[in-house]
């Protein structure tokens, strides 16, 4: 399993750590919010979440692999690792903000115009 690593991500870095516990939190507030608005939980929808979620690790072996290729010092890797931290951290935040978890209103302005851009 180490060996499997390794070679998939070289030496592990903090932030694919930090990473891993944003999908996390993620995933468990996006569930937690589906209960709380009564919508249910679908099989398929959390099934889609996970698998998204491996993707994104795929793209970052990609990266760490290109990294390899062109001699460069994780940078394909760390910056494939920064988007989907900044991803998993905005749907963290909206999630809480479907819960109902007391958030600043400027952050809230700030999660808005980010997903209107994202449309």
């Amino acid at each position: 399993m180490g060996s499997t690593l390794m070679f998939a991500y070289g030496i592990w870095p903090e932030s694919l750590s930090l990473l891993l516990v944003a999908m996390g939190v993620d995933y468990l507030t996006g569930v937690t919010a589906a209960l709380m608005e009564k919508k249910g939980l679908s099989s398929l929808v959390g099934s889609w979440g996970l698998a998204r979620k491996g993707i994104m690790l795929l793209v970052i072996l990609l990266a760490h692999r290109i990294d390899i290729l062109l001699e460069l010092d994780n940078i394909a890797m760390g910056g494939a690792i920064y988007f989907y931290l900044a991803n998993e951290l905005i749907s963290i935040t909206e999630n809480l903000g479907r819960i109902g978890v007391p958030m600043p209103e400027r952050l809230r302005d700030l999660i808005q115009v980010l997903k209107n851009k994202k449309d």
